[in-house]
């Protein structure tokens, strides 16, 4: 059987910057997505793939990979996509992906210069992978594996099933998407478009990760409107912004911050506070995995800007809260085979599956609110959003056959 390498795969991909952009308003958010976006339709015309989309205005690629069986049996047409952005919480340009040969189980110095060091002392999960090849950054970007890792895998995957014919497969349908770091990776996702019937996210963390329960989120904003006078005259006059955003934040739970939760446990988690004595802002990110308890921190994060107000006067505490993704787990019951077949999968291999909650969310929990149902799977990698970031060489290779799994299981009578 023909079978490249995902590796080889990923170490190309991680190389193109794809970082998105929270703040830009735009779809895709960022124009250098698009790189990594052509270089795909280009290798997927190279394998053979069929129906190829390349949605240039939005940065979205569809593909098909056709069925070889021809029995008359109906059968789902299967998805599996993944994301080409990266998060911009670290750099993403200029990577130097390396490779640790058969971890020995001490630290890895990734940056000597900079003192960066991945230790099994800080990260107790590096003990687990003695003996396997790691691949890691140079201690001053991120790799890329969330989710450039899933990306090498689906397209792994397409490969060895349209160059080995010989293997039986439905139809199956593959998408790469922009923007997922950012919350707006389904925003012009065409389910029609895509054509499959159920999906597969690949852009899980550790082998065996197979999570089809996620947070409830939302985002929240406040902006102070103060009022700056000369510290020396400042008595009763002064509305010091900056301050009041500390003040609103000393509103919400001390132990509902992502610092001291887990499990199913929500949170109001700061991202970022600017500003001044003038006007100042505060981000958040709100998390639930229960409906009734997320809109009640949803009413919290309201009522403390209210409170606010009636202190310092109306309108000196704007607020907004904004949905972003849902639980999916309502709309993945109805179709628990999903989750079946992927637990075979896994089994079949060796690999023990870990259904756990996801502690944040995925393009799956938008896609299955759109009729899409969309569990997500595991890619190999570790320590996403930084200079930490790795990914298993033997993990990621075990994922695709994973994913091969999948596609024989639907291949099957249904």
């Amino acid at each position: 059987m023909n079978k490249p390498d995902v590796i080889e795969k990923f170490l190309r991909y991680v190389k193109i910057d794809t970082q998105s952009d929270d703040e830009a308003g735009t779809s895709p958010s960022t124009m250098k997505q698009h790189d990594l976006a052509k270089l795909l339709v280009s290798e997927l015309k190279e394998i053979g793939a069929s129906d190829i989309i390349y949605d240039e205005d939005h940065c979205y690629v569809y593909a098909t990979i056709p069925s070889n069986i021809n029995d008359g049996k109906d059968r789902p047409a299967i998805g599996f996509i993944s994301h080409m952005d990266t998060s911009d919480e670290v750099s993403g340009k200029n990577v130097k992906p390396r490779i640790v040969e058969k971890y020995d189980g001490k630290d890895i110095v990734l940056n000597d210069k900079e003192k960066v060091i991945l230790s099994p002392i800080d990260f107790p999960e590096l003990s687990n992978h003695v003996g396997e090849d790691l691949i890691v950054t140079d201690g001053t970007t991120l790799l890329g594996a969330d989710d450039k890792a899933g990306v090498a895998e689906i397209m792994t995957m397409a490969e060895i099933l349209l160059t080995n014919p010989d293997l039986p497969h439905g139809e199956i349908k593959i998408a790469f998407t922009p923007d997922e770091e950012i919350g707006a990776g389904t925003a012009f996702f065409d389910v029609a478009k895509f054509g499959a019937k159920y999906a597969y996210t690949v852009d899980g963390g550790k082998l065996g990760d197979l999570e089809y329960e996620n947070f409830n989120a939302a985002s929240g904003k406040i902006t102070v409107h103060g009022r700056s006078v000369h510290p020396g005259d400042a008595k009763n006059k002064m509305i010091n912004a900056a301050l009041i955003c500390y003040e609103f934040h000393a509103l919400l739970p001390v132990f509902m911050n992502p610092m001291y939760t887990e499990g199913r446990e929500g949170f109001f988690h700061l991202t970022e506070v600017n500003g001044g004595t003038e006007t100042a802002t505060a981000s958040y990110i709100i998390r639930d995995h229960d409906e009734k308890l997320f809109a009640q921190k949803k009413e919290l994060f309201v009522n403390a800007a209210e409170y606010l107000n009636k202190k310092y006067g109306e309108g000196v505490v704007e607020v907004t809260v904004t949905d972003q993704y849902r639980n999916m787990i309502e709309k993945i019951r109805p179709h628990m085979h999903l989750i079946d077949n992927a637990k075979k999968a896994m089994t079949d291999l060796g690999v023990t599956p870990l259904e756990f909650p996801i502690r944040g969310g995925t393009d799956g929990a938008s896609l299955s609110y759109m009729g899409l149902p969309c569990p997500n799977l595991c890619t190999g990698g570790y320590n996403y959003h930084g200079k930490y970031e790795y990914a298993s060489i033997q993990e990621m290779r075990k994922v695709v056959d994973i994913l091969l799994g999948i596609v024989n299981a639907y291949g099957k009578e249904f």
